[in-house]
Protein backbone atom coordinates (compact mmCIF):
# COMPACT_ATOMS: atom_id res chain seq x y z
CA UNK A 1 0.00 0.00 0.00
CA UNK A 2 3.04 2.34 -0.88
CA UNK A 3 1.18 5.21 -2.10
CA UNK A 4 2.97 8.45 -2.80
CA UNK A 5 -0.32 10.15 -4.22
CA UNK A 6 -2.22 10.14 -0.92
CA UNK A 7 1.30 11.40 1.55
CA UNK A 8 1.29 13.88 3.46
CA UNK A 9 5.20 15.02 2.41
CA UNK A 10 4.97 14.07 -0.92
CA UNK A 11 5.83 17.21 -2.08
CA UNK A 12 9.00 17.91 0.04
CA UNK A 13 10.58 13.92 -0.28
CA UNK A 14 13.44 13.18 -2.17
CA UNK A 15 13.27 9.53 -1.22
CA UNK A 16 10.38 8.10 -3.07
CA UNK A 17 11.90 5.40 -4.76
CA UNK A 18 13.02 4.23 -1.43
CA UNK A 19 10.01 5.05 0.32
CA UNK A 20 9.31 2.36 2.83
CA UNK A 21 5.85 4.65 4.47
CA UNK A 22 2.81 2.84 3.56
CA UNK A 23 -0.76 4.83 2.89
CA UNK A 24 -4.10 3.75 2.63
CA UNK A 25 -5.28 4.40 -1.27
CA UNK A 26 -8.91 5.35 0.29
CA UNK A 27 -7.59 7.91 2.55
CA UNK A 28 -6.11 11.61 2.14
CA UNK A 29 -4.41 12.80 4.91
CA UNK A 30 -2.49 16.10 4.40
CA UNK A 31 -1.45 16.94 7.71
CA UNK A 32 -0.05 14.54 10.54
CA UNK A 33 0.40 16.57 14.19
CA UNK A 34 2.11 14.17 16.60
CA UNK A 35 1.80 15.42 20.02
CA UNK A 36 4.43 13.75 22.44
CA UNK A 37 5.64 14.56 26.00
CA UNK A 38 9.03 13.40 28.13
CA UNK A 39 6.74 11.38 30.42
CA UNK A 40 3.46 10.82 31.68
CA UNK A 41 1.22 12.99 33.88
CA UNK A 42 1.50 16.32 31.68
CA UNK A 43 -1.67 16.77 29.64
CA UNK A 44 -0.61 15.52 26.52
CA UNK A 45 -3.85 13.85 25.56
CA UNK A 46 -6.02 16.75 26.94
CA UNK A 47 -3.87 18.76 24.64
CA UNK A 48 -4.15 16.35 21.65
CA UNK A 49 -7.77 16.98 21.76
CA UNK A 50 -8.06 20.37 22.64
CA UNK A 51 -5.78 21.52 19.46
CA UNK A 52 -8.45 19.08 17.35
CA UNK A 53 -11.24 20.96 18.41
CA UNK A 54 -9.80 24.04 17.71
CA UNK A 55 -8.70 22.76 14.47
CA UNK A 56 -12.52 21.37 13.89
CA UNK A 57 -13.75 24.88 15.16
CA UNK A 58 -11.77 26.15 12.78
CA UNK A 59 -13.43 24.42 9.63
CA UNK A 60 -10.53 22.05 9.44
CA UNK A 61 -11.40 18.32 8.84
CA UNK A 62 -9.67 16.13 12.06
CA UNK A 63 -9.28 12.88 12.84
CA UNK A 64 -7.60 11.82 16.26
CA UNK A 65 -5.20 8.57 16.50
CA UNK A 66 -5.02 7.57 19.98
CA UNK A 67 -1.26 5.83 19.59
CA UNK A 68 -0.91 5.26 23.58
CA UNK A 69 -2.08 1.83 22.96
CA UNK A 70 -1.32 0.61 27.16
CA UNK A 71 -2.99 3.98 28.66
CA UNK A 72 -5.42 4.96 26.08
CA UNK A 73 -7.46 8.02 27.31
CA UNK A 74 -8.86 9.70 24.14
CA UNK A 75 -12.45 7.80 24.17
CA UNK A 76 -13.02 9.16 27.55
CA UNK A 77 -11.93 12.57 27.11
CA UNK A 78 -14.58 13.01 23.84
CA UNK A 79 -16.80 11.11 26.06
CA UNK A 80 -17.28 8.46 23.49
CA UNK A 81 -15.57 5.64 25.59
CA UNK A 82 -18.61 3.34 25.52
CA UNK A 83 -18.78 3.38 21.74
CA UNK A 84 -17.37 0.18 19.87
CA UNK A 85 -15.46 0.43 16.60
CA UNK A 86 -16.69 -1.56 13.69
CA UNK A 87 -15.48 -2.19 10.06
CA UNK A 88 -15.56 -4.23 6.82
CA UNK A 89 -13.81 -5.52 3.85
CA UNK A 90 -12.29 -2.35 3.37
CA UNK A 91 -11.25 -1.65 6.58
CA UNK A 92 -11.46 0.09 10.09
CA UNK A 93 -14.20 2.55 10.48
CA UNK A 94 -13.23 5.16 12.98
CA UNK A 95 -15.90 6.81 15.74
CA UNK A 96 -17.32 9.73 14.94
CA UNK A 97 -18.06 12.55 17.59
CA UNK A 98 -20.51 15.04 17.53
CA UNK A 99 -18.73 17.36 16.02
CA UNK A 100 -17.11 15.60 13.12
CA UNK A 101 -14.05 14.55 14.74
CA UNK A 102 -12.74 11.12 13.57
CA UNK A 103 -11.40 8.85 15.89
CA UNK A 104 -9.82 5.74 16.85
CA UNK A 105 -8.20 4.14 20.36
CA UNK A 106 -7.96 0.65 20.85
CA UNK A 107 -10.47 1.07 23.58
CA UNK A 108 -12.85 1.08 20.72
CA UNK A 109 -11.86 -2.51 20.25
CA UNK A 110 -11.82 -3.90 23.69
CA UNK A 111 -15.22 -5.17 25.22
CA UNK A 112 -13.76 -4.10 28.65
CA UNK A 113 -12.01 -0.59 28.75
CA UNK A 114 -10.35 -1.63 32.30
CA UNK A 115 -9.12 -4.71 31.83
CA UNK A 116 -5.05 -4.11 31.05
CA UNK A 117 -2.91 -4.59 27.82
CA UNK A 118 -0.29 -7.12 28.23
CA UNK A 119 1.71 -6.56 24.96
CA UNK A 120 4.94 -6.53 23.90
CA UNK A 121 6.12 -3.73 22.28
CA UNK A 122 6.72 -4.80 18.70
CA UNK A 123 2.81 -5.88 19.19
CA UNK A 124 1.82 -2.52 19.73
CA UNK A 125 3.87 -0.95 17.85
CA UNK A 126 2.31 -2.86 14.50
CA UNK A 127 -1.12 -1.97 16.31
CA UNK A 128 -0.34 1.93 15.82
CA UNK A 129 0.88 1.07 12.45
CA UNK A 130 -2.59 -0.58 11.46
CA UNK A 131 -4.57 2.26 12.84
CA UNK A 132 -2.49 4.49 9.96
CA UNK A 133 -2.77 1.98 7.27
CA UNK A 134 -6.32 0.16 8.17
CA UNK A 135 -8.02 2.72 9.57
CA UNK A 136 -10.53 4.20 6.81
CA UNK A 137 -9.68 8.34 7.54
CA UNK A 138 -11.07 9.58 4.32
CA UNK A 139 -10.13 12.68 3.29
CA UNK A 140 -8.54 15.07 6.82
CA UNK A 141 -6.70 18.44 6.71
CA UNK A 142 -5.37 17.06 10.04
CA UNK A 143 -4.88 14.17 11.88
CA UNK A 144 -3.47 14.74 15.55
CA UNK A 145 -1.45 11.48 16.85
CA UNK A 146 -1.24 10.87 20.38
CA UNK A 147 1.85 9.52 21.35
CA UNK A 148 2.56 7.65 24.64
CA UNK A 149 5.43 9.14 26.88
CA UNK A 150 8.88 8.89 26.21
CA UNK A 151 10.81 7.70 23.37
CA UNK A 152 10.39 4.40 22.91
CA UNK A 153 9.28 1.76 20.35
CA UNK A 154 5.49 3.91 19.45
CA UNK A 155 7.43 6.64 19.21
CA UNK A 156 10.00 5.75 16.99
CA UNK A 157 7.71 3.43 14.75
CA UNK A 158 5.12 6.70 14.33
CA UNK A 159 8.25 8.83 12.81
CA UNK A 160 9.75 5.97 10.73
CA UNK A 161 6.39 4.54 9.53
CA UNK A 162 3.78 7.78 8.93
CA UNK A 163 4.61 11.20 7.06
CA UNK A 164 4.90 13.55 9.93
CA UNK A 165 4.09 16.95 9.65
CA UNK A 166 5.57 18.30 12.64
CA UNK A 167 5.87 17.33 16.48
CA UNK A 168 4.29 18.98 19.32
CA UNK A 169 5.74 18.77 23.04
CA UNK A 170 3.81 19.33 25.95
CA UNK A 171 5.77 19.41 29.41
CA UNK A 172 5.20 21.04 32.79
CA UNK A 173 7.21 23.79 34.08
CA UNK A 174 9.64 21.75 36.72
CA UNK A 175 10.12 19.90 33.87
CA UNK A 176 11.00 22.50 31.26
CA UNK A 177 14.26 22.54 31.29
CA UNK A 178 14.77 18.42 32.20
CA UNK A 179 16.89 16.57 30.67
CA UNK A 180 13.39 14.67 30.31
CA UNK A 181 12.15 17.10 27.61
CA UNK A 182 15.47 17.96 26.19
CA UNK A 183 15.71 13.63 25.38
CA UNK A 184 12.61 13.99 23.61
CA UNK A 185 12.99 16.99 22.01
CA UNK A 186 16.74 15.47 20.48
CA UNK A 187 14.66 12.46 19.47
CA UNK A 188 12.58 14.27 17.05
CA UNK A 189 16.07 16.34 15.99
CA UNK A 190 17.55 12.92 15.00
CA UNK A 191 14.19 11.93 13.11
CA UNK A 192 14.80 15.00 10.99
CA UNK A 193 11.45 15.82 11.63
CA UNK A 194 10.00 19.55 12.22
CA UNK A 195 9.17 20.27 16.05
CA UNK A 196 6.50 23.02 15.60
CA UNK A 197 7.35 23.60 19.54
CA UNK A 198 6.19 22.96 23.17
CA UNK A 199 3.50 23.71 25.25
CA UNK A 200 4.18 24.47 28.63
CA UNK A 201 0.94 23.13 30.45
CA UNK A 202 -0.29 23.65 33.89
CA UNK A 203 2.15 26.72 34.22
CA UNK A 204 -0.04 28.92 36.49
CA UNK A 205 -3.11 29.07 38.62
CA UNK A 206 -5.07 32.44 38.91
CA UNK A 207 -6.81 33.99 41.44
CA UNK A 208 -10.97 34.14 40.87
CA UNK A 209 -10.93 36.96 42.41
CA UNK A 210 -8.20 39.32 41.68
CA UNK A 211 -7.00 37.32 38.48
CA UNK A 212 -3.50 37.40 39.71
CA UNK A 213 -1.41 34.40 37.52
CA UNK A 214 -0.16 32.06 40.90
CA UNK A 215 3.14 30.09 39.37
CA UNK A 216 2.79 27.02 41.29
CA UNK A 217 6.24 25.39 40.32
CA UNK A 218 9.29 27.22 39.79
CA UNK A 219 11.25 26.29 36.36
CA UNK A 220 14.59 27.78 35.88
CA UNK A 221 15.59 29.50 32.73
CA UNK A 222 12.50 28.10 30.48
CA UNK A 223 13.34 31.30 28.20
CA UNK A 224 16.81 30.26 27.91
CA UNK A 225 15.88 26.46 27.43
CA UNK A 226 13.59 27.50 24.10
CA UNK A 227 16.11 29.63 22.72
CA UNK A 228 19.32 26.82 23.45
CA UNK A 229 17.20 24.30 21.29
CA UNK A 230 15.68 26.39 18.84
CA UNK A 231 11.97 25.86 20.13
CA UNK A 232 9.06 28.06 19.86
CA UNK A 233 7.16 28.41 22.60
CA UNK A 234 3.26 28.04 21.62
CA UNK A 235 1.43 28.97 24.80
CA UNK A 236 1.56 28.61 28.77
CA UNK A 237 -1.66 26.93 29.67
CA UNK A 238 -3.18 27.44 33.10
CA UNK A 239 -4.03 24.65 35.51
CA UNK A 240 -7.62 24.45 35.04
CA UNK A 241 -10.61 22.24 36.77
CA UNK A 242 -12.62 23.04 33.73
CA UNK A 243 -10.04 21.27 31.55
CA UNK A 244 -9.40 18.71 34.18
CA UNK A 245 -13.08 17.52 34.71
CA UNK A 246 -13.22 17.30 30.33
CA UNK A 247 -14.48 13.96 30.69
CA UNK A 248 -17.27 14.55 33.07
CA UNK A 249 -20.78 14.62 31.35
CA UNK A 250 -21.12 18.39 32.18
CA UNK A 251 -19.23 19.44 28.66
CA UNK A 252 -16.48 20.82 27.88
CA UNK A 253 -16.45 24.39 29.16
CA UNK A 254 -12.61 25.05 29.69
CA UNK A 255 -12.69 28.37 30.19
CA UNK A 256 -11.86 31.68 27.97
CA UNK A 257 -8.42 32.01 28.46
CA UNK A 258 -7.62 28.54 27.71
CA UNK A 259 -9.91 28.14 24.56
CA UNK A 260 -8.23 32.03 23.38
CA UNK A 261 -4.51 30.17 23.89
CA UNK A 262 -5.57 26.79 21.87
CA UNK A 263 -7.09 29.81 19.50
CA UNK A 264 -3.84 30.66 18.92
CA UNK A 265 -1.79 27.43 19.32
CA UNK A 266 -4.61 26.40 16.26
CA UNK A 267 -3.55 29.37 14.14
CA UNK A 268 0.30 28.74 14.26
CA UNK A 269 -0.66 24.91 13.23
CA UNK A 270 -2.87 26.20 10.63
CA UNK A 271 0.54 28.45 9.53
CA UNK A 272 3.47 26.09 9.95
CA UNK A 273 1.59 23.18 7.93
CA UNK A 274 0.85 25.65 4.82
Amino acid sequence: MTNCDNCPSRDNCDSQDTCVIENNPLNNVKNVIGVMSGKGGVGKSTVSVLIAKDLRAKGYKVGVLDADITGPSIPRLFQMEHMRASGDESGMLPIVTEEGIKIMSLNFLMEDENQPVIWRGPIISGVVKQFWTDVIWGELDYLIIDLPPGTGDVALTVMQSIPITGIIMVSVPQDMVSMIVAKAVNMVKKMDLPLIGVIENMSYVECPDCKKKIRIFESDNVEGFIEDNGLELLGSLPMSRNVANMSNREGYDIGEDTEDRFKDIGRRIVEISK
